[in-house]
């Protein structure tokens, strides 16, 4: 979810002990059922209300996702297993995509661009990577794909802190990296916590050195100082935005010189000398790297009874998990299903691996030409783009009572109370904003109620307190039919955001039930 506020360009009970981290939850059956079923806001379908004797019926009520007897503590728990586990290993987008490569892999997926002009039938699952850090998947339905697709379209970015390109400096005999924040993000809460560095680092010769330092328990960690209380008077005094700059967030890496005591830098020079016996590298080769530092801390359980998560990065993780989670677990769909895994969302979906890019149209067109039974035309990926439907999965912020005013309470994400889904976007009057029609969110509503999946409808804050926006609109602007659905989170873009369990689980079900 990006922050049209704090960014400069405006876009848009205890778990079972026999539960394991690895445990899976089977492929939903898609099953129509009749009327609405018991567990979504109405319990009968209008037409068979008699309005004297069931009043209550009339009336629009969310449910909790704890109450929903389709819904088992046990698979809400397993599944929440394997998504921490995940979490763990996927802390930036590009691991998050390698880690989704070995996982489609193992259930059968091919790089479609491995396969020339081969001709693609019902049930044929393949995946696109781009750079690295945008990933398409796609089981090929029993239609055609000019005929339509659906889709299911997160991002596995999130905000953190960058490091600056020539980021190695010593200050007062202790060496620094030089940041430059990437997202909305609170500046104050990244200050005085333990810090992991993740990334890349290309040398001269085009060798890519992959850094992950502050994950295992035995390596060392980074922070960024704060100011000590005691002198913070002039900061106390200052506003928010304006007691902690950008500029002065400088990572603390080291602080030991080497042995010359005639040299200058020795910190710096003692930092370099470690990185070169690690990882081969020269000061030169931090210019053509992508390193960003990341919380250092687990996803963990929040709560007595274990019924949340706390973690980084659920935005947008948290959707995108399961969204990848649906489309492996896809088999045999009306219609081809793809899960499109974006870059750059925070940011504005810019760039050749965001969502502004072709990158799908480009998908698309080949899933068309390689389904069609007959001639390939660019009309067909028109027609295709026309015919489809997208679930922009991304995060809600949950209404937190520690905060009052900031939602109006009656269309506004709650914990527990299942997907959130937001027909519009945008900030103040809509604007940056994607829109959903009238027919396509009934669709998705009637969706959900013959599933028995929970719902219920949002906004993102109230009119006039700020705004977001998602990949939604950029995907409607092909032409395709788009809504907003995903998992209302407490403490939006901190580094440590809290979600419920069940509302996980609860979008899990959807998208599996909106791809099959």
């Amino acid at each position: 979810m990006k922050d049209d506020v704090t960014t400069e360009k405006k876009r848009r009970g205890r778990p079972k002990k026999n539960v394991a981290a690895n445990d899976t939850v089977a492929a939903v059956e898609v099953k129509r059922g009749r009327g609405r079923p018991k567990g979504s806001s109405n319990k009968k379908p209008l037409k068979n209300i008699d309005a004297k004797k069931d009043i209550k019926n009339l009336t629009y009520k969310p449910v909790n996702v704890w109450d929903n007897p389709k819904f088992s503590r046990r698979n809400i728990m397993s599944f929440s297993e394997g998504y921490k586990a995940f979490m763990n290993k996927a802390r930036t987008e590009r691991e998050f995509i390698r880690e989704a490569i070995i996982m489609a892999q193992e259930r059968g997926f091919v790089n479609i661009d491995s396969l020339g002009d081969a001709k693609l039938n019902p049930g044929d699952k393949v995946f696109r990577v781009v750079r690295d850090k945008l990933m398409l998947l796609a089981v090929v339905g029993r239609k055609p794909a000019e005929e339509g697709t659906r889709i299911v379209g997160a991002h596995v970015d999130s905000p953190r802190i960058d490091i600056k390109q020539n980021p190695l400096y010593e200050n007062t005999e202790m060496a620094f990296f030089k940041t430059h924040y990437y997202g909305g993000i609170k500046k104050y809460q990244w200050v005085s916590i333990p810090l992991a560095l993740h990334g890349v680092i290309v040398k001269a010769d085009g060798t890519v050195v992959n850094v992950n330092i502050g994950e295992d328990e035995k390596d060392p960690v980074f922070t960024i100082t704060d100011l000590l209380p005691h002198l913070a008077k002039d900061q106390y005094e200052k506003k928010l935005n304006e007691a902690f700059q950008g500029e002065n967030m400088n990572v603390l890496i080291g602080s030991e010189p080497v042995g010359d005591k005639d040299e200058k830098d020795r910190v710096k020079k003692n930092i370099l000398s470690l990185l070169h016996e690690k990882y081969g590298i020269v000061e030169e080769d931090l210019i053509s790297s992508e390193l960003q530092v990341v919380p250092a801390f687990k996803a963990r359980d929040v709560g007595l009874d274990r019924s949340m998560i706390g973690a980084y990065g659920h935005d947008d993780r948290i959707c995108a998990y399961p969204a990848l989670m649906s489309i492996l677990e896809t088999k045999n769909p009306e219609y081809t299903a793809i899960c499109y895994l974006t870059d750059k969302e925070e940011i504005g979906s810019v760039g050749n691996t965001g969502a502004e890019s072709r990158a799908l149209e480009n998908f698309v067109a080949d899933l068309c030409a390689m389904t069609t039974s007959g001639t390939y035309t660019d009309r067909l990926v028109r027609a295709s783009l026309d015919r489809s439907k997208m679930l922009s999965a991304d995060v809600n912020a949950a209404v937190d009572p520690n905060y009052e005013g900031t939602h109006d309470k009656m269309n506004a994400g709650y914990l527990g109370k299942g997907v959130a889904i937001m027909k519009f976007s945008g900030s103040r009057g809509k604007s940056g904003a994607s829109d959903a029609n009238a027919e396509y969110l009934g669709e998705i509503r009637k969706l959900l109620n013959d599933h028995q999946i929970p719902w219920h409808i949002t906004e993102l804050g109230a009119v006039d307190k700020g705004g977001g926006g998602t990949i939604a609109m950029m995907i409607a602007n092909l032409g395709v039919d788009v809504i907003d659905i995903g998992v209302p989170v407490l403490s939006m873009h901190a580094p440590f955001e809290v979600a419920s369990k069940a509302d996980l689980f609860a979008t899990y079900r959807a998208y599996c039930v909106f791809l099959q």
